[in-house]
């Protein structure tokens, strides 16, 4: 098992913490984890892009010219695509990118994830996140403390003094432990994980 320190809000070290190997002490699949993050981003996309075939655009009913004779090359409608306000050749339509991965999947991916910021020193465990009001610079006092610029707080539960104090700080993003996924793990430079955070995560991925 790995084992980290744990930090209180004033970037003290406390303890330490045993990390589950069934989760934080995987082998990492690097094919999973950015499959994973190309489907986050995927699944994001509208795909709500569109541009007209010649079929579609108004007029070129009628043949411009005769066939021959006229010294000009043949055409048939003035919407061809060559034309000026003619149609695009191979429109892009609307359409769906988002595609799935099985549950097995997307599992090992987050646990390599996760795995990657230990094997990196780039996961942090803090004994608590409390707050008595809400106020970004407690916030920012207590990431200052813990030296993150750039980072990812994992809470238990939904805690509103916690999720709106972050929620003006740049670079830094809140999650639950049962809402994080690999896109966001990867993009964050620090992992910052509470004691609870991390126990209900083995819970649910051990």
């Amino acid at each position: 098992m790995a084992s980290v320190s744990v930090y209180n809000m004033e970037g003290k070290e406390v303890g330490t913490m045993e990390l589950s190997d069934a989760v934080f002490g995987v082998e990492i699949n690097e094919h999973l984890v950015h499959m994973a993050v190309v489907q986050h981003l995927a699944n994001k996309r509208q795909g709500t892009q569109k541009a007209k075939t010649r079929s579609e655009v108004s007029g070129g009913g009628r043949k411009p010219w005769k066939q021959k004779g006229t010294g000009h090359a043949r055409q048939g409608s003035t919407r061809a695509p060559q034309w000026k306000g003619g149609g695009v050749v191979f429109a892009p339509v609307p359409r769906d990118y988002s595609f799935k991965m099985n549950k097995k999947e997307k599992r090992a991916a987050l646990k390599s994830a996760l795995t990657s910021k230990v094997q990196d020193s780039n996961l942090i465990v803090v004994d608590e996140l409390k707050f008595d009001e809400i106020k970004t610079k407690n916030f920012v006092s207590v990431m200052n403390n813990l030296q993150v610029k750039k980072g990812l707080v994992v809470i238990a539960e939904n805690d509103v003094n916690v999720v709106l104090s972050a929620r003006n700080v740049a670079e830094v993003d809140t999650t639950m432990a049962n809402m994080i996924n690999v896109y966001d793990i990867m993009k964050a430079k620090k992992l910052v994980l509470t004691k609870d955070a991390v126990a209900k995560i083995e819970e649910v991925y051990a």
